[in-house]
Order: structure tokens, then C-alpha cells, then sequence
């Protein structure tokens, strides 16, 4: 059966990353969640004091890009693989509110984008491959044979990400929750460098009233059409 490259993008909390595991693993595909590199680069900035609410330091994290070393590693229990940072695992870490706040930032810098988007071509280079982010689809993968846009109302995803937060301890307000997807959408549209926008050439899937199962259905039929053709 053809191997293919598959680029799932769109808006946060659209369930890219749930489709993407779900794909992959029906699939026997390997899966790159880039939101979790962006996030533990994030959090390395956090760590270092590079990044605030009120604070950036672009040239010290840019100087610091060559000590910053990511990988995934496999969880057999979990079924998906989780973000290591310098050998330390960051899962848990990098999906904090705190860290969702300010990883639009980070994610703005050319030279962070350069160096994650490398490493997330070396990884495609062999196809039978699900990855997910901002600009899989348009500058990652631009050949990829199936590309989706995933999208969503803001009300929806801020409701997905407050409950999901809340299930995990969190203390948090969806009021809080809904005007960080909309400043992320805000952000994520309109920076210089590989602003998220949908390639010319995606299916736009619209689950604001899909279940998971549905949507997960509706993008296998795409696959199957690409892998039939």
C-alpha cells in the first residue's frame, strides 16, 4: 500500500493532535506533534526567565537554540510518544495554560521556526507520517499528498480546552481559557514569518458539531482516497 506524507493545520484546540494519534495509530504511521517542539521551547524560554507576560528576550533565547535538544519518546502505556527536553520529560510541563500564553511568542521567532522546521523535515524524509501544527501544509510538507485544515468557533474550542485543563487539575476560568485561543488565532494569523493559513490545496474540516468519531472517519475516507489513487 502507498506510503503517504499527511499534514493536519489549523486553529489551536481544534483536535489536530487527537486526530493526528488516532491516524497514525490506525495507520502505523508515525505521529509528530510540532505544537508539543513549540511548547517545550516555550518552556525552555520560561525556564531561562527569556519569556513573560510583559517580556521577551529574542536575542538570549536565539544565542541559547544550540544547548536546546528535543526528541520523543514512545509511551507504550499511553499509546503516543511524549516530548523530552535535554533528556528530561517535559509532557506534562509544556500543556499548562502559563505555557499556551506565550508560546505564540516564541513561536513568531525566524530562528526558532528554522531550526524546528528542519527537524521536522529530517522526520518526514521516508513518508508514512501524520504531523500537525501552524504550517505543515505550507512549509513543512508543501508536497504532502493529503493536507487538512481543522477549524472550529473559538466558543467551542475555548469549551475542549477548559474541560481538558480541568480534568487535569488545573485551576483555571474558561473566560481566561476563551480569550487565550482568541489571542492565539490573532497571533498565530497575522505573524511575518509562516503565518497559519490554509494551503490552497487542503480540505477544511469544520467540527465545531463533529464527534471525534465522525471526524475521525470523514479524514480516514480522504486517506484512503489518496492511498487508492
Amino acid at each position: 500500500m502507498k506510503k503517504i506524507t499527511i499534514a493536519i493545520d489549523g486553529y489551536s484546540s481544534t483536535g489536530k493532535s487527537t486526530l493526528a494519534k488516532q491516524l497514525a495509530k490506525h495507520l502505523g504511521y508515525v505521529y509528530v506533534d510540532t505544537g508539543a517542539m513549540y511548547r517545550a521551547v516555550t518552556f525552555f524560554a520560561m525556564q531561562h526567565h527569556y519569556v513573560s507576560e510583559n517580556h521577551l528576550d529574542k536575542n538570549k533565547l536565539i544565542e541559547s537554540l544550540p544547548d536546546l535538544h528535543l526528541h520523543f519518546e514512545f509511551n507504550p502505556d499511553l499509546g503516543f510518544a511524549e516530548m523530552f527536553l535535554n533528556g528530561k520529560n517535559v509532557e506534562t510541563e509544556i500543556r499548562t495554560l502559563e505555557v499556551s500564553r506565550l508560546v505564540s511568542k516564541i513561536a513568531e521567532i525566524s530562528e526558532v521556526r528554522s531550526k524546528l522546521v528542519e527537524q521536522q523535515q529530517q522526520m518526514g524524509k521516508h513518508k508514512a507520517i501524520v504531523m500537525d501544527g501552524r504550517d505543515i501544509g505550507t512549509v513543512v510538507f508543501p508536497n504532502a499528498e493529503l493536507k487538512i485544515f481543522m477549524t472550529a468557533s473559538p466558543e467551542t474550542r475555548a469549551q475542549r480546552r477548559f474541560d481538558e485543563l480541568v480534568d487535569k487539575g488545573q485551576h483555571v476560568t474558561y473566560q481566561d481559557v476563551l480569550q487565550n485561543v482568541m489571542e492565539r488565532d490573532y497571533i498565530d494569523t497575522h505573524r511575518e514569518d509562516s503565518p497559519l493559513v490554509k494551503a490552497a490545496d487542503a480540505i477544511e474540516v469544520d467540527n465545531s458539531a463533529m464527534t471525534r468519531k465522525q471526524q475521525f472517519q470523514l479524514v480516514l475516507s480522504l486517506v484512503d482516497e489518496k492511498v487508492i489513487a
